[in-house]
């Protein structure tokens, strides 16, 4: 499994996105305000979301 790196933009928890601000051993910490329609959920801006539970949509870096 490709872990995501700090930039990318990954999706999760059916159809939820966020840019990746820091990787963690077991996890991410993404920053949600990425969504256009962030202000409408109510959500934190920020949340941890473990490396099995979400997929990488756009990569920071062209490989």
């Amino acid at each position: 499994m490709k872990k995501a790196q700090i930039g990318d933009i990954i999706e999760f928890k059916e159809g939820l996105q966020g840019v990746v601000e820091k990787v963690n051993e077991n996890s991410v910490i993404v920053n949600l305000t990425h969504m256009e329609n962030f202000n409408e959920l109510e959500l934190d801006e920020k949340t941890v979301i473990n490396h099995k539970n979400y997929k990488i949509i756009q990569s920071s870096t062209k490989a």
